[in-house]
């Protein structure tokens, strides 16, 4: 507990100080760097980060984002011996960054072939801060990605689900179930071949047991049940399937942002009362990481 507060404080202190001096109030310093490092993604203006219009703003606001969705027991490490050896013998750490980095490239080209930005570098900024806002979970918004090819922002919403560390405090199934599952579908296309071969599933060059691989299965079918479920359920109430999807995932992950009425510069008001208990109880479940909520309602937990 007392390393994961050093940590978060730490963190928090530093990111008010940089956007102080990138031109903040004091106060929208303090506003936007608790929502920053909880990945929360309130801002103290309708424009969101648009507002400002400054590239060190958001180059600091990336940071922070980035930082805040790894495993904070990788910062505890780092600030403790000094080093950023942990960041870089993480499995998790690693794979965010890969990801991300080849996603905010490719998207920026895209924006770029597509004349969405005049230049590579315009398309870059844009690229960068709003891929890793709804990557890590966070929600700012600097530009309506929505004008954007429609392949971004649903890759952007698709990265929400994966992209965060266990450890951290994002949403979404977390980079280490996602790379357990791709370790796992190599291990059974390597028994196809191999039936009688010892192929362990290991992630960072440490085997998973069999049990924790099996549990993650388990919870991604359940997330992807849980996200289909709900989608349908706001289409019965009459909402296109674009908002009706992208908010549920929206939502079970703790974005924010989604595509259509609840795109990135609307806000939920103007889902009904009962689309918006729909989404209620996707951010529940996605908070709560399902498992939690789901036993409640199986039998065998109310028998003694």
């Amino acid at each position: 507990a007392k390393s994961l507060w050093f940590a978060y404080t730490f963190l928090t202190i530093a990111g008010i100080i940089a956007l102080r001096l990138c031109g903040m109030s004091w106060f929208d310093a303090i506003c936007h760097a608790f929502s920053a490092v909880g990945l929360g993604g309130f801002s103290t203006h309708d424009a969101n980060i648009a507002f400002f219009n400054s590239a060190s703003i958001e180059f600091v606001l990336i940071v922070i984002m980035l930082l805040a969705s790894l495993n904070f027991a990788c910062h505890f490490a780092a600030l403790r011996r000094l080093t950023l050896q942990p960041y870089f013998t993480h499995p998790e750490t690693k794979a965010i960054f890969l990801l991300l980095s080849a996603s905010v490239l490719g998207i920026a080209l895209l924006l770029t072939a597509k004349g969405v930005y005049p230049d590579f570098l315009t398309s870059l900024r844009h690229a960068a801060f709003n891929v890793v806002s709804l990557a890590t979970t966070t929600g700012f918004v600097s530009q309506d990605y929505t004008r954007w090819p429609v392949f971004a922002p649903i890759w952007m919403l698709f990265l929400s689900c994966i992209v965060c560390s266990t450890g951290s405090i994002g949403g979404g199934i977390k980079m280490f179930r996602a790379l357990v599952l791709c370790r796992q579908a190599i291990r059974e296309l390597t028994l196809l071949v191999h039936p009688r071969a010892v192929a362990p599933v290991r992630v960072g060059g440490k085997p998973v047991p069999e049990r924790v691989a099996a549990s993650i299965l388990a919870f991604i079918f359940l997330y992807f049940m849980t996200v289909a479920s709900l989608t349908f359920a706001l289409l019965l109430t009459g909402l296109d399937f674009d908002s009706s999807f992208s908010a549920v995932v929206a939502c079970i992950n703790n974005a924010g942002p989604g595509l259509g009425v609840v795109g990135p510069f609307k806000t939920y008001q103007s889902l009904s009362d009962l689309q918006t208990w729909i989404c209620t109880c996707a951010m529940l479940l996605g908070r709560l990481e399902i498992f939690s909520v789901l036993v409640l309602f199986t039998p065998m937990f109310w028998r003694k």
